[in-house]
């Protein structure tokens, strides 16, 4: 299946799962917010320090802004393959198209090596 026209690069597996277990350990030490309303309004406020996009939304526009404004706001962004994965990794029942890291917690290490990574990925991309 083709990537959404909002993916902007290809992210490796292990950035993927570092991205969803930064979102875990994030919701329980330290703060996150959920869905693409959520993560919207906290990029806007500069108060995301990593968000996490999912692939798998429909439709694409529900998420397709987040990028731009990330860019925009010079906040970094990683893509997920699943919505529901990120659900379960902020600690709730339903599936969420995209989160954002307020406050890392303990998870502060692991997101400084995700940034790293998808900076590279994004000059690769580029």
């Amino acid at each position: 299946m083709p990537k959404p026209f909002y993916v902007k690069f290809e992210v490796p597996q292990e950035v993927v799962d570092a991205a969803y277990e930064a979102l875990q350990i994030a919701a329980k030490t330290g703060k996150v917010k959920k869905g693409a309303n959520e993560t919207t309004k906290a990029v806007e406020r500069g108060q995301a320090k990593l968000v996490v996009i999912a692939e798998d939304v429909d439709p694409p526009e529900v998420v397709a802004h987040l990028p731009l404004l990330c860019e925009e706001k010079k906040i970094p962004y990683v893509y997920v393959p699943s919505k529901d994965k990120i659900g379960k990794a902020v600690g709730i029942d339903v599936s969420a198209s995209s989160a954002c890291i307020i406050n890392e917690g303990e998870a502060a290490n692991l997101v400084k090596e995700i940034i790293k990574r998808t900076e590279q990925l994004k000059k690769g991309a580029a």
